[in-house]
Formats: C-alpha cells, sequence, structure tokens
C-alpha cells in the first residue's frame, strides 16, 4: 500500500506561516543543499496532494521556472517533477484545474485517500495545506511526518498542529542536518 507523507516547513516553534500566510522566515534559509533533498525525496514520489489555496500559488510559480534563466540549476528538476508529476487538489470551490496533470478530489477526504492509497505506483506528499493535512490528521491517514525546521522563532502564526482531538505516537524514521540550520525530522507513525 502506497504511504502518505506530509512535508511541511516549520519554525522552531511550531509555526507552518506566520498570521498573514507569510513564509519570508522559510525562504530566507532555502539553499542549494537542501534544494538537491527536496529534488531526491520527490524523486520517490509520483502523487502530490495539495489544498486549493497552495495548488493556485504552485500553478502560478512551478510552471515557469523551468524556462527562468535565474532559477538555481539545482532546481530545475524539481520544477519538472512539481509540473509533470500527478496532482490531486481538495477543494470545494475550485472549477477546473490549471496546472498540468491535475484533477480535483471528487470524494471526502477519507474516500479519496483510502482510494489513493490502494492504487499502484509510488508514495503520496502533501506540500504545506495546512487545512488540507489538519484533516488528514484528525482522520489518522499519515503515515510519515517530513518536518523542516527551521531556526527561527516568529512567536504567533498558524500552527503547523491545530486541532488535535486524539493522540499520535510516532517513531523518530531519520534526521538530517543543512549548513543553513534547518533539520529535517522523519517521523513514522505506529500502525
Amino acid at each position: 500500500m502506497r504511504k502518505l507523507i506530509v512535508s511541511m516547513n516549520v519554525t522552531l516553534d511550531g509555526f507552518m506561516a506566520g498570521t498573514n500566510c507569510e513564509l519570508d522566515w522559510h525562504f530566507s534559509y532555502w539553499d542549494d543543499e537542501m534544494a538537491q533533498h527536496a529534488s531526491e525525496r520527490l524523486s520517490m514520489i509520483d502523487t502530490i496532494l495539495l489544498g486549493r489555496i497552495t495548488y493556485q500559488a504552485m500553478a502560478r510559480y512551478w510552471p515557469a521556472q523551468t524556462m527562468n534563466s535565474y532559477f538555481p540549476r539545482e532546481s530545475i528538476a524539481f520544477a519538472e517533477m512539481m509540473n509533470n508529476y500527478r496532482k490531486v487538489v481538495f477543494s470545494k470551490t475550485l472549477k477546473a484545474p490549471v496546472w498540468n496533470n491535475s484533477r480535483i478530489a471528487r470524494y471526502s477526504l477519507d474516500k479519496e485517500i483510502q482510494s489513493l492509497k490502494l492504487q499502484g505506483g509510488k508514495d503520496m506528499i502533501v506540500y504545506g495545506s495546512g487545512s488540507v493535512v489538519s484533516g488528514l490528521i484528525q482522520l489518522g491517514l499519515v503515515d510519515e511526518y517530513e518536518l523542516w525546521v527551521h531556526p527561527v522563532l516568529i512567536g504567533k502564526g498558524k500552527p503547523f498542529f491545530r486541532e488535535l482531538h486524539a493522540g499520535r505516537t510516532l517513531v523518530l524514521s531519520g534526521t538530517r542536518v543543512f549548513g543553513s540550520g534547518v533539520v529535517i525530522l522523519d517521523y513514522r507513525t505506529l500502525s
């Protein structure tokens, strides 16, 4: 069965974005070493799951990057995967997908994920998409967390773990420290 992986950039004090969705703290740490790791990780995936807000932001950004002469060469492979991989968008308001290989989820979050997990292929990943991730956590559908912890405190913002109604036991399955000070913590859920 395919795994569902949540990949999230978080501040040391547990926020995934500022109160107005600011991500400047995230971009200030991004470097070639992190881009290489992100590309290696994404190469083990074949389906990207997104909420509407994250989808629309990424659909405006990624298609142009493969032709952008100022875009770092180390990130081109990542951009090509983002543009070419299958994307499933969870939205009640989006009428039609605009990004290559995208479709809008037709069923409830629970039914859609259960169906996707049973399909053949590589694992699935969720980038950002706080409301979708919150729902996945509540439903117990996350198999692995990949937390990119940035060495910054923002004091307030959108917390990563919000409205957690039941506890979960996780097992640390890997770590990675980057020269920028960002640390990846990989956790698996216990069955």
